[in-house]
């Protein structure tokens, strides 16, 4: 059985050879990725080529702008370098004013952060959905390179943000929360529109072509101690069922992506019909065990997870041995599961430790994951 075919039969319960293992970011199939442009991280990635089951993080590019708009905005950049790291100011002009954010990228680590939110309060949210709505196009002119690249070693999979992702990153996330809890009408009527164009420009993308996977991102905004799961009620589970519904209709698969807190929301995820769950973080970082959710949902999806970076990090191999024994015994019996760490290392280089810990991961997961 090649990984391909894992993966697909895993998303949909089917019996498979063993549990299959899965890297989250570090993609060993991507030639354009940082992972596998970095020479700290050869030994690494040359391992999880030979052993694991790729699933592929790849999105179409498109003449989207901050609103989830093609309609032309005029954005003024001013980009300079403080100490170890890259400034990046934006000012986004709209029809009712100038918006401004400020990102900050430091070297070697492979994300970035943003300092200044493009929304200080919520007449800058109505000057953002003040810039008019015209859909989206996408570009898969690069489709043909990944999926070349991927081949039978495993499925692509894209993201996108749920209309609770893109609300609550428009403000910090304090100011966000409170504008949820305390402006809820104008919170509700901003997400209405969000949802309009996020599903105008999904249906666009799969249109344009459908990969295997969808990862829907967002939702752990919504969840405790943040907002109580009404909030979720309201807010996330009837806007990601439609989205899932609607990826579905195509043909492509859902994943729905959750940090943190998890156990009074869970069975809405579960009725979202969306085919599987990440990460599925257990206590302390959560508050429900791989084996609760296994027997609460794993009739209905697939679960990913839940390997904490933190203990592929800093544990020692033992550690990383037994965790990952503890998840075979809480998720493997039954199948429908894929074991995968909550997130991956971003910075360069790649520690020794990290490494060596990211190999026993793998050696046990082969080792106690046959069927």
């Amino acid at each position: 059985m090649n990984s391909r075919e894992r993966l697909l039969r895993v998303l949909e319960r089917k019996p498979v050879d063993r549990v299959p293992i899965s890297t989250y970011e570090l993609c060993g199939y991507n030639s354009l990725a940082f992972e596998n442009n970095e020479p700290s991280y050869k030994r690494l990635m040359d391992f999880i080529r030979e052993y694991t089951d790729c699933v592929c993080m790849w999105n179409p590019a498109s003449n989207q702008n901050l609103a989830l708009s093609s309609y032309p905005v005029e954005v003024t950049r001013d980009r300079y370098r403080k100490d170890n790291y890259l400034v990046i100011r934006e000012v986004f002009h709209t029809p009712k004013g100038d918006l401004s954010r400020t990102i900050q990228i430091f070297d070697n680590v492979h994300t970035q952060w943003t300092t200044e939110h493009l929304c200080k309060d919520i007449d800058d949210v109505d000057a953002y959905l003040s810039v008019p709505y015209e859909k989206v196009t996408y570009d898969y002119s690069d489709y043909e390179r990944i999926k070349s690249e991927v081949g039978q070693r495993g499925i692509i999979m894209a993201s996108v943000a749920d209309p609770v992702c893109t609300a609550m990153e428009l403000m910090e996330f304090g100011q966000a929360t409170v504008w949820a809890l305390t402006e809820t009408d104008h919170f509700k009527k901003a997400l209405e529109e969000i949802h309009y164009r996020t599903m105008t420009n999904l249906e666009s993308m799969l249109r344009s072509g459908v990969v295997d996977l969808y990862r829907i991102v967002g939702p752990e905004y919504m969840t405790p101690p943040y907002l109580p799961p009404v909030y979720f009620q309201w807010f996330v589970y009837p806007y990601v069922k439609e989205m899932t519904q609607l990826i579905q209709s195509y043909g492509g698969k859902v994943r729905i992506h959750s940090h943190g807190r998890i156990e009074k929301v869970l069975d809405m995820i579960g009725e979202t019909g969306a085919d599987a769950i990440d990460p599925c973080e257990g206590p302390p970082d959560g508050d429900i065990t791989l084996a609760e959710v296994k027997k609460r949902i794993g009739s209905k999806m697939c679960i990913f997870g839940n390997i904490q970076l933190k203990l592929l990090e800093n544990g020692t191999r033992d550690e990383v041995y037994q965790q990952v024994k503890e998840c075979m015994e809480a998720a493997k019996d039954g199948g429908g599961y894929v074991i995968m760490p909550t997130a991956s290392p971003i910075n360069v280089p790649l520690s020794p430790k990290t490494e060596e810990n990211y190999i026993t991961f793998i050696e046990a997961a082969l080792e106690l994951g046959k069927y």
